[in-house]
């Protein structure tokens, strides 16, 4: 199937034209059928000379139904531009072709109706002159009449070397289906049509609903008016959804691929159309079936930056329309450049992004994702479109390898400083690091962690960085000397602090193995439970507390802590009673 949707001024035919081909009725409503003319979307296909099944997205004309128009035409990749021989080309004629061209369709042909009540020569020439001029191109044209049938079987030809012509559907990437319809069947539920653009569904997938990020099942699907257990792009299709209330879902809501596309009420575009400068400061976004307003701010000659009213699922490279509803006005197609474009808050911020924008194309590049981020998420590249490969630096963070090394860089130079600020520390704790490299994630500093640097217990230093600074190491010279006799006393707060050792001095020696800290108030010299195992193990076995106190000359402030870590390592067994005795070793 290929699926193309009309395009024209109002009563030009389109929805007579759509009948003469498919034997369907497009216009559905009531009210569009007392009246004459397309209110909404209405829909039909027929089989072509090819066998090829051939979709039709039938739109209205009228000016005051244009959102309607824009929300059959946005998700199609074909169009028939429909004149009428006997009117020739009329305004609504002109706002269509704008239309498609803002939106970039670049497949179509050109229809004249009509040709039994005038001559179709005139129309045909100044259809072809004012769509070679857009998007579309040059366009193979063809003169019919609905009512005699003449022109049509030339009609349903070009039709088929049009689907030719047609790139091949990418069953591949997610599913983003935008909601052209919602209703209720009864015994059914809550069914939704669109033009599946891309992808796959099948029955039983779970699906997001892009307005409300909540998941749901598709309980059934319809192509053609017939189930079908999976539908391939590109198609019409309808979907019928598991316990979902018809009041959640409206026209321009999407069904995406769970965790494929993200939503931005943010995006930096490139605007081709009326100047960017002269752009009223709010306009209608249409993209796919969606409308929402949008406030305009410029950045550059041809870019600017718009703030949408609702989130949309946007990706990089999407084509879009903004218009002046107001002035019935198409201002110009949009090209999605950035789905997080970043704040905007210091001065010459906005000069300086007009200067990068000017040198995107909305094509998406990994590399130059990267290059203009420095980091960012793999996830977040995937939903906004970017085909993600290589391996993340950790967990799911890619860098651009020129940032990731300036990075190492600037760590080893912040450890060094925060070692000259805080000396007495082991090390610069990674949450202060990541605050002054201004990183999203403390597991990116850990992943810059090479050496000389590394990294325990929380902090990040350099190896050898942990020698004492000298007036600490004085301190602990003089303890020593002045308990070199007598090392199994500790001595107490005040004393330590003569000798010029205060709680972070102490903290410091402790890290460096200068002293041993047996408990908040005790503090030994390194090697003391050696010797003291080898003073124990000359007493009777087994030895109570007051005896091993007596024999290492110490206080039970000491004795207690001490005889605890000896246990601890094994040195030392604990008996009934309070009694120890040294394990032979």
């Amino acid at each position: 199937m290929f699926v193309v949707a009309t395009a024209g001024h109002v009563d030009h035919g389109k929805s007579t034209l759509v009948r003469a081909l498919t034997g369907m009725e497009p216009d559905r409503w009531a009210e569009e059928r007392r009246r004459g003319m397309t209110i909404d979307l209405g829909f039909a296909w027929t089989h072509l000379p090819s066998g090829r099944t051939v979709a039709f997205v039938d739109v209205p004309g009228h000016e005051r139904f244009v959102p309607n128009m824009l929300a059959g035409v946005g998700p199609a990749p074909a169009a028939l531009v429909v004149v009428a021989a006997d009117e020739g080309w009329m305004p609504q004629s002109a706002e269509h072709l704008a239309a498609l061209d803002a939106l970039g369709v670049a497949y179509g042909l050109l229809v004249v109706t009509r040709s039994d009540l005038a001559d179709p020569g005139p129309a045909l020439a100044r259809g072809r002159a004012e769509v070679a001029a857009t998007s579309l191109g040059g366009v193979e044209a063809v003169a019919v009449s609905a009512v005699t049938g003449a022109g049509l079987p030339g009609l349903r030809a070009a039709l088929d070397r049009l689907a030719d012509r047609l790139p091949a559907p990418d069953a591949g990437p997610p599913v983003r289906l935008w909601v052209d319809r919602a209703f209720t069947v009864r015994g059914a539920g809550t069914v939704v049509t669109g033009t599946l653009g891309g992808g796959r569904l099948r029955v039983g997938d779970e699906v997001e609903l892009a307005g409300s990020g909540e998941r749901v099942r598709v309980r059934g699907l319809h192509r053609l008016g017939s189930p079908r257990p999976e539908v391939a792009a590109v198609a019409r299709v309808a979907v019928n959804l598991r316990g979902v209330p018809r009041d959640r879902l409206r026209r321009g809501d999407a069904l995406l691929t769970p965790d494929g596309f993200g939503r931005t009420a943010l995006v930096d575009v490139r605007v081709v159309g009326d100047p960017v400068a002269d752009l009223p400061a709010t306009l209608t976004l249409h993209v796919g079936s969606a409308a929402v307003a949008v406030r305009v701010r410029p950045l550059g000659g041809d870019t600017c930056r718009l703030r949408l009213a609702r989130p949309l699922p946007l990706r990089l490279g999407d084509r879009a329309l903004l218009r002046d509803p107001g002035r019935h006005h198409v201002a110009g197609g949009v090209t999605v450049l950035d789905v997080s474009p970043p704040p905007l808050t210091r001065r010459g911020a906005a000069a300086d992004r007009a200067a990068l924008l000017a040198t995107l194309d909305g094509c998406p590049d990994l590399a130059g994702e990267l290059r203009r981020r420095g980091l960012a998420r793999a996830t977040d590249l995937r939903r906004a479109g970017v085909p993600v490969a290589g391996q993340p630096v950790t967990g799911d963070w890619l860098a651009d390898p020129d940032h990731w090394r300036e990075l190492g860089d600037r760590l080893a130079v912040e450890v060094d400083r925060y070692a000259r600020d805080h000396p007495l520390e082991p090390g610069a704790p990674v949450e202060a690091l990541r605050r002054r490299l201004d990183l999203p994630d403390r597991h990116l500093v850990e992943a810059l962690v090479r050496p000389p640097l590394r990294l325990a217990q929380g902090r990040i230093s350099t190896v050898g960085a942990d020698a004492l600074p000298e007036p600490v190491a004085r301190a602990v010279a003089r303890l020593r000397a002045a308990y070199a006799d007598q090392p199994f006393r500790a001595p107490e707060a005040d004393r330590l602090r003569e000798f010029g050792l205060g709680p972070r001095e102490i903290g410091a020696a402790v890290r460096a193995g200068a002293l041993l800290r047996l408990a908040d108030a005790v503090v030994l010299l390194p090697g003391v439970p050696e010797r003291a195992a080898a003073v124990l193990a000359g007493l009777p076995q087994p030895f109570t507390l007051s005896a091993a106190r007596q024999a290492l000359g110490t206080t039970r402030r000491v004795a207690v802590p001490l005889l605890e870590l000896l246990d601890r390592r094994g040195v030392t067994r604990r008996l009934p009673g309070d009694a120890r005795e040294v394990v032979a070793g």
